[in-house]
């Protein structure tokens, strides 16, 4: 394997393990199950909450499996989280991993590639931000909420498998009535020799 191809592997790896991670925080942050069914894990040198709930782990882990393939390939352009209320149907919150794909500078490639310890301490951040965002966005009701991941790309390079679904344009938006209101809020981003990952959330105010 070339220098460039191993350092795009390394990559993705980063990528797809923040993604990973930073969705089983947000299932405990934003109380979509019990904190019965996670437990603490070292990531990022942080205490990670990370679910123990079969379903859900072999769902998420069938998803990062694919999603690895696709970032790679340099296919994945933002994947989004969105946060239904059952009831509804309606998405009251939805969080967006952006992804940008980028050439490392000469300067990085004489220098053997961004060092581990920048990238992981830019990681650090967003995962606090992400933490700390449970004290301004409204509360959720226990048990009535459900999520989904959806991945946006180069439909050409992504080859999707038949067991994902095509959501024809449906970006699962948060959709307001007359009179509501949205905020939309930015978190910081990290890069690697080869991406630039930014992360958003938008969420319906609750009067």
């Amino acid at each position: 394997m070339s220098t460039t191809k191993f350092a795009l592997k390394g990559s993705s790896k980063c990528v797809c393990d923040f993604f990973e991670y930073s969705l089983h925080s947000l299932l405990y942050q934003r109380g979509l199950y019990a904190p019965e069914d996670f437990t603490t894990v070292k990531k990022y040198g942080l205490p990670m909450m990370f679910s123990i709930d079969e379903e859900v782990k072999n769902y998420i882990r069938q998803v990062m499996s694919q999603v690895h393939k696709w970032v790679y390939r340099g296919s994945v352009t933002r994947l989004v989280v969105p946060i239904v209320d059952q009831s509804t149907d309606d998405v009251v919150e939805r969080w967006e991993f952006v992804l940008e794909v980028s050439e490392p500078s000469s300067q990085v490639r004489d220098n053997n590639g961004k060092p581990k310890e920048e990238i992981q301490k830019e990681i650090q951040a967003i995962i606090r931000q992400i933490t700390a965002s449970v004290t301004f966005l409204p509360a959720l009701d226990d048990g009535s909420y459900t999520f989904s991941v959806l991945v946006y790309g180069d439909s050409k390079g992504l080859g999707v498998p038949t067991q994902w679904v095509d959501t024809k344009g449906d970006g699962k938006e948060v959709e307001l009535s007359q009179g509501e209101k949205k905020e939309v809020i930015q978190f910081r981003s990290f890069s690697t020799d080869n991406h630039k990952v930014g992360a958003f959330v938008s969420y319906k105010i609750m009067e």
